[in-house]
């Protein structure tokens, strides 16, 4: 079994811009079968943004806090302000080259954006991870975009920037469920050791506490633990080792992740 792995102000973000390195190795094929380029009219969160003709898109592959209407955390209101603010400084009023994958449930056209620099051209997906001010999420993507991205959002958790500066949004213990309960409904990360391997009805139990009714548990679909294997990653071999896991925190007695892809599971060290 192959078990290797896998807030900051608008003005510090378009100075962050202004240095990217020209010499980096942008990839182009992260995926999309079709291509597109318009103008980004307006922002309307973190993550998504209107083109001028009124279609509106939805960057893949990465997660960024969310607002809602009458929410209260201060903390996450203000850095899903910090994420919007973010891509207003990169695209707002400029030319998006778009390769869009099929569209969500909700009609948006969900892309890979790519914006002119003066340093020459930038993945909007990395220059927002790369910032701290979103997440990688386990979407499909091409395997060099998704180290591009990955790598990108290790260096920002090193430098502690912007999300990754707040303890609020740090990697959830698996050790501690009620803390990881926290984030219900949203997408996070959640580290620790697995204690054990289960299978019932079709689903593979991966459980990181001897009370696994009570605990943290990532489940995973008994018909995808092939395409798990076939990435070098046997759900069962996990037993005994350190991991980490992103996906969106639901409840199922004690806090859960169902994963479906093996970019979701890292092994650490």
């Amino acid at each position: 079994m192959n078990l290797e792995g896998l807030m900051i102000t608008p003005l510090a973000f378009a100075a962050a811009l202004a240095a990217f390195d020209a010499h980096a190795q942008v990839p182009r094929d992260c995926g999309g079968s079709s291509e597109a380029s318009a103008e980004a009219a307006r922002v309307i969160d973190g993550r998504s943004f209107l083109l001028a003709d009124g279609r509106e898109v939805r960057l893949a592959a990465i997660e960024t806090p969310l607002a809602v209407p009458g929410d209260e955390d201060e903390t996450r209101v203000q850095a899903a302000l910090a994420a919007k603010t973010a891509l207003e400084t990169l695209l707002l009023h400029r030319e998006v080259h778009l390769f869009a994958l099929s569209p969500d449930r909700y009609g948006r056209l969900v892309a890979f954006a790519f914006i002119r620099t003066s340093s020459g051209e930038a993945l909007v997906q990395h220059e927002l991870v790369a910032a701290g001010h979103a997440l990688v999420s386990p979407a499909a993507s091409a395997a060099t975009c998704r180290i591009y991205l990955r790598n990108a959002e290790r260096d920002a958790r090193k430098g502690g920037l912007g999300l990754w500066g707040d303890p609020y949004y740090a990697v959830k213990a698996a050790a501690d469920p009620a803390d990881v309960l926290v984030e219900q409904g949203r997408f996070a990360l959640v580290q620790g050791k697995v204690m054990s391997v289960r299978e019932s009805g079709g689903i593979v139990y991966v459980n990181f506490g001897r009370r696994w009714s009570e605990q943290f548990t990532v489940t995973l679909l008994k018909r995808n633990e092939r395409i798990f294997a076939g990435a070098g990653l046997t759900p069962k071999a996990l037993a005994g080792h350190s991991v980490e896991v992103r996906g969106w925190v639901e409840e199922r007695g004690g806090p859960a992740i169902e994963v479906s892809r093996p970019e979701q599971i890292e092994v650490v060290h």
